[in-house]
């Protein structure tokens, strides 16, 4: 029985599906850990997507999604609430006879999921985690927004997407001197002074446990003691990365949807 995490994928399908074969997942036995956007830029959103409905009514709990914020976007977009943008390959999804369903069970995914696998404790995250958080405040954050995100809420709470704990968990990346969310994409090394990393921000968030997490394709591949970053910007034309958390065994593929991503 093995748990892998897999990076950011949007819609990049036929690239998941060679992955998952070079990682041989047992849907029987093992654990599969999406760190969010499913979907957009790439060509097959909704191969993804229903794909990603398909297995969990094979894997059960066994297979996590978090949401990420092009997942929020398709969801805004179908709720009439968020116009399209540029780079936006979604209307595949939205056109299709079963888009409701799908953006339903998407709207049921969690924004953090905590697990304690062989003797390790586990946060899976999309972007990242405020600065000083305990489990329980991260929880009860989370499952503030799942809420609202599943309820007659949820189109205010798109519409009002500048909330901390939004921000933290679908779209941070790096800080100011103040705690505030920058802009700011690029690799940490090339950061305007004065900037730093969400996980490298004191008090670390949810101390004692390893955080999973992507959204970040310009930080790249990170594996340390208590930290493991995945987005390995494959919608961009870098691979696609899967870390089996047991041993952290990297697996990756390299990008095969290339002709049709928009870039």
């Amino acid at each position: 029985m093995a748990t892998w995490a897999i990076g950011d994928v949007h819609g990049c399908f036929r690239t998941l599906e060679s992955l998952l074969g070079r990682v041989d997942l047992d849907v029987r036995r093992d654990r599969l850990w999406m760190v969010g956007d499913l979907v957009n830029r790439g060509p097959s959103s909704l191969q993804t997507l229903r794909w990603a409905r398909a297995l969990e009514g094979e894997m059960g709990d066994r297979f996590q999604v978090v949401l990420g914020n092009h997942d929020l976007h398709l969801i805004a977009r179908h709720l009439g609430v968020a116009g399209e943008r540029p780079r936006d390959t979604l209307t595949e999804v939205l056109e299709a006879a079963d888009a409701p369903e799908l953006v339903d069970w998407l709207r049921r995914r969690p924004f953090v999921h905590f697990e304690r696998l062989a003797g390790c404790d586990y946060v899976l995250v999309h972007a990242g985690l405020r600065s000083g958080w305990a489990p329980e405040a991260a929880i009860k954050a989370a499952r503030r927004l799942e809420r609202k995100l599943r309820g007659p809420k949820a189109t205010r709470l798109l519409q009002r997407r500048n909330k901390k704990s939004l921000v933290a968990f679908t779209r941070m990346r790096m800080l100011d001197r103040k705690g505030r969310t920058h802009d700011y994409s690029g690799a940490p090394k090339s950061a305007p002074s004065g900037l730093k990393p969400w996980f490298r921000v004191v008090p670390r968030s949810c101390p004692e446990r390893t955080i999973v997490c992507g959204h970040w394709a310009a930080l790249g591949l990170r594996l340390e003691s208590d930290f493991i970053a995945l987005d390995t910007g494959c919608v961009w034309g870098g691979p696609l990365t899967a870390v089996r958390l047991d041993d952290r065994r990297v697996v990756q593929e390299v990008q095969s949807d290339s002709q049709q991503v928009h870039w």
